[in-house]
This record gives structure tokens, C-alpha cells and sequence, in this order.
């Protein structure tokens, strides 16, 4: 063979290898999405549209009408959350959790006091709407059925559906719970008593 087509050859087998190489690179950086995925989260508006309103907000079940929305520095995004009782006055803890809007709210009496961007349930095993009071708090709780850490767990039903601390990423899920970035589960958990209402919509 000729130098000159025995040159083009092997050119033309380098750009062969370093077009695959460059595909398996892509491939690794890139995985495929997972699909436990959730639903894209709603912005939540500064300052918020009911924050210092004289007015009730009205949320369907609520144990208590809400009167103060806290106001956020602007969107939240996965792994965010608030949390400022300063102000709030008294009357009983209870959550509420918009699974559509991706956001927990902890209110104290009439007045929020702490918000979160949440992860839930996966299309195969879906968090459960209703109105659940805190049957159990357990501080270091590991799930024996998924072989998972659960911080600051709230237990909610009797087949294991809590609010727990979770690494709340975009593309993830839950096995049905709610999961809350770490230090809002904390504040969270000391805030919340046994019995305290749990709505779920």
C-alpha cells in the first residue's frame, strides 16, 4: 500500500477512536434521568402576597386561618427553606404541605413561620393527601425497609409515611415521605409536639 493512502488510514482510524472516546465521555458525564422525578417547583414571590395581611388567607382544612405569610428574598430553589418565628404570635403548631407547589409551611397560630422546598413521593409510591396528626418523633431514625438515614423523623400513618431529614436535589423522590433539608427538619422537629396536625394536599 502506497504511503500516502496508508497515512490517510490511520488518520482517518484516530479520528474514528477519538469521535467513540468523546461518546463514552458524554455518556458518563451525562446519565440518563432518573424516573423518580418530581414536579418542577413553584416560585414562591418576595415579598410574599400574604405576608402582613390583616386578612385570613384562606387554605382549605387548615386547623387555623392563616393570617402571615413569611416573605422571601426571591425564588426558592431546591435545598432552600426559611425559617423566622420572630413576631409570630402564639396558638397551636401545625404543618401544611402543597405537594403541587413543592413547599412545606409551619405555622404557629395564625402566622407562618417556617418554609421549605420539599421533595415527595414518586409516581410508583405517591405521598398521601389528608390530615394526619404526629403519631411518633424519632431524632436518629433509620429505615429498616430501604437501609436509609431518616434525621428528625415526624412519623405521620402507620405504614411509615414522616417528614424526615433528606437531601432535597432536583430529579429526586421519596418513597412516599416527605423529605426536608436538614436544618429545617431540625428547627422542625423541636417546634412540632406529638398530635400536632399534619395536612397534606
Amino acid at each position: 500500500m502506497p504511503a500516502p493512502a496508508r497515512r490517510a488510514l490511520l488518520w482517518a482510524g484516530a479520528a474514528l477512536l477519538v469521535v467513540a472516546v468523546g461518546i463514552a465521555a458524554t455518556r458518563m458525564e451525562r446519565p440518563p434521568p432518573r424516573p423518580e422525578t418530581v414536579a418542577a417547583v413553584t416560585p414562591r414571590l418576595s415579598p410574599s402576597p400574604a405576608a402582613n395581611r390583616s386578612e385570613p388567607l384562606a387554605l382549605p382544612d387548615a386547623p387555623v386561618p392563616a393570617v402571615r405569610l413569611l416573605a422571601a428574598p426571591g425564588r426558592m430553589t431546591y435545598g432552600q427553606s426559611l425559617w423566622d418565628d420572630r413576631g409570630a404570635g402564639g396558638g397551636p403548631v401545625w404543618v401544611r404541605i402543597d405537594r403541587e407547589a413543592q413547599l412545606i409551611s409551619v405555622f404557629r397560630g395564625a402566622d407562618e413561620i417556617g418554609t421549605a422546598v420539599i421533595l415527595y413521593g414518586a409516581p410508583a409510591k405517591p405521598t398521601p393527601a389528608g390530615r394526619y396528626p404526629v403519631l411518633a418523633k424519632l431524632r436518629d431514625h433509620r429505615s429498616t425497609t430501604y437501609d436509609a438515614e431518616m434525621p428528625y423523623t415526624l412519623r405521620l400513618t402507620g405504614d411509615g409515611v414522616s417528614i424526615h431529614a433528606a437531601s432535597v436535589r432536583e430529579g429526586r423522590a421519596t418513597h412516599g415521605c416527605i423529605g426536608v433539608p436538614e436544618d429545617f427538619a431540625k428547627k422542625l422537629f423541636d417546634e412540632v409536639k406529638v398530635g400536632d396536625p399534619v395536612l397534606i394536599v
